[in-house]
């Protein structure tokens, strides 16, 4: 079998975490975006790394002869992944960088499972049957930045995470609650994705992300009624599709004022509060598509910065001529390239063309499509 292949598993993975920066290119359907945060690895380390990826090229593997039976090795890459394996396999070369145990039958990680893979980067263990984690498994791991271990039988966080970590998702679980310094420690984490677990507005203790730099934080797919409290200050992107927010109230999102991308979508929102998007300064996205809104928010054309709103399949009726844009000129600093309004009960007809005088084009407007 070609040795070529590791090499392209290495990129398709650690590619997961290299999406570029924030940059609006099209008008897509947010519901298919996966929650890949918008953030490169300079930004998500906060550490001296000039880049997110190893630099395998640079390095020649020293224990290139251990390779668990069944798996596939090449430099620093193993896999290990579809081997119906029930335990984390022995003999892993001590400087494995990236180490693949999806689509497993594993059920525990033991004490010693990881024990000197010091150099480990990227640990997958998504699609397992993992339900118990012992307290000292992580430990070795003293370099490790990406866990993936969504889709396995977790009821709670695992304890004792890698105070390296940037990354965790843990979606697809069973995990209900969230307890206080149960990230304790965890300075240079930047992302976290936790939906498809059934989490509740009571299953977040309070301080239950105290000490957290977040950039991106999803919890969609889970069983809240409102958005939580106490989140991390220094969010950019917050996921929270759905779910089954009914309302936004006036101080909901006071503490986020540098979100630049809210994810709403798929809720129950009936009402806005005036003046609850006016902590926003620097949103550019806003997704509150298939809600039950009867009107356009307030207060969208006092956001600078936004860019896209999506509105489709609501309950709007009518959309005014200054729900979208400021009244005067020089206001807003960027125009916006996607607004969407189908699926609503809006004669389109009747809303006046000025109604998007600060739109790039008029295909950034989607209309229409309206079926009882």
């Amino acid at each position: 079998m070609s040795t070529m292949w590791p090499l392209w598993l290495l990129t398709s993975l650690l590619a997961l975490s290299q999406a570029l920066p924030f940059e609006q290119k099209g008008f897509w359907d947010f519901t298919l975006d996966d929650g890949l945060p918008m953030l490169n690895d300079e930004e998500a380390s906060g550490a001296d790394t000039t880049s997110g990826v190893p630099d395998l090229d640079s390095l020649t593997p020293t224990y290139s002869a251990m390779c668990p039976f069944g798996c596939h090795c090449h430099l620093r890459v193993v896999q290990c992944s579809d081997l119906g394996l029930k335990a984390v396999p022995k003999e892993i070369s001590p400087d494995t960088t990236l180490l693949d145990l999806q689509n497993n039958d594993i059920s525990e990680l033991r004490k010693d499972d990881f024990k000197g893979l010091q150099h480990l980067y990227a640990l997958v263990l998504v699609n397992n049957k993992i339900s118990k984690i012992h307290e000292k498994a992580f430990s070795p791991l003293r370099k490790l930045q990406k866990l993936y271990i969504s889709k396995n039988h977790l009821v709670e966080i695992p304890p004792n995470l890698p105070s390296s970590l940037v990354e965790l998702r843990i979606h697809d679980n069973r995990i209900r609650k969230v307890p206080k310094g149960v990230f304790s420690g965890l300075r240079n984490m930047n992302c976290i994705e936790m939906g498809g677990n059934p989490l509740e507005n009571s299953g977040f203790e309070p301080g239950a992300f105290d000490g957290l730099k977040l950039n991106y934080l999803r919890i969609s797919e889970a069983k809240l009624t409102g958005i939580p409290k106490d989140l991390p200050e220094t969010l950019n992107e917050l996921h929270l599709d759905h779910n089954k927010i009914q309302a936004i109230e006036l101080e909901d999102l006071l503490r986020y004022s540098k979100l630049y991308r809210l994810g709403l979508g798929h809720n129950q929102i009936r009402m806005i509060e005036n003046g609850s998007l006016s902590f926003l300064p620097t949103l550019r996205e806003l997704h509150l598509d298939n809600n039950k809104l009867s009107r356009v928010p307030t207060g969208l054309p006092d956001l600078k910065l936004l860019q896209v709103v999506y509105l489709h399949t609501n309950n709007i009726t009518k959309v005014g001529v200054n729900d979208f844009c400021p009244v005067g000129f020089g206001v807003k600093r960027a125009y916006y390239n996607g607004i969407s309004l189908f699926n609503n009960p809006v004669p389109y007809w009747e809303v006046q063309p000025a109604t998007f005088r600060c739109v790039t084009d008029r295909l950034a407007i989607q209309f229409g499509n309206y079926k009882k």
